[in-house]
């Protein structure tokens, strides 16, 4: 049995506030809800924080994206389902969320910025930056609820 984590939210109020503020610059950036939503799911699987599966799955699904994809994720690269500038942005989920293994290869880096320019490619690093650090708190406290957005 697991020892009972701290609640974050509680311990800290405002812990939360700029993980809220770096959500929400990703959602109004040059990423599509559905490049957003691929990102957050496969850093979720690779980390293993159910919570965040399920909820960025869910989210998914009520947008729209076909359960199809989403169950051929983890299989990405040899599964017909995605489209090239979606494997760019899952491979580079795959390889910055193992960021001990090599980091951002240098030809995958420049295949991103060909593919989508500066401005893009940073919104996906911090996109991919975003999700980690939220997978990390969630298994690190054994994840209540995400507190609620004022």
């Amino acid at each position: 049995m697991k020892t009972a984590r701290i609640d974050i939210s509680k311990v800290s109020p405002n812990a939360y506030q700029p993980l809220f503020d770096l959500y929400n610059n990703c959602k109004k950036s040059t990423l599509t809800d559905t490049e957003f939503l691929l990102i957050e799911i496969r850093a979720s699987q690779i980390n293993g924080c159910a919570y965040c599966i399920q909820m960025h799955v869910k989210e998914a699904i009520e947008k729209g994206e076909k359960q199809y994809r989403i169950h051929a994720l983890p299989v990405w690269k040899d599964s017909p389902f995605f489209k090239q500038e979606e494997q760019i942005i899952l491979e580079m989920t795959e390889e910055i969320t193992h960021i001990s293994h090599q980091g951002l290869s240098d030809d995958l880096y420049q295949n991103a910025i060909n593919t989508f320019g500066e401005e893009k490619v940073a919104d996906i690093i911090m996109a991919i930056c975003g999700i980690n650090t939220w997978n990390r708190i969630g298994i690190a406290t054994l994840l209540v609820p995400i507190p609620s957005q004022e």
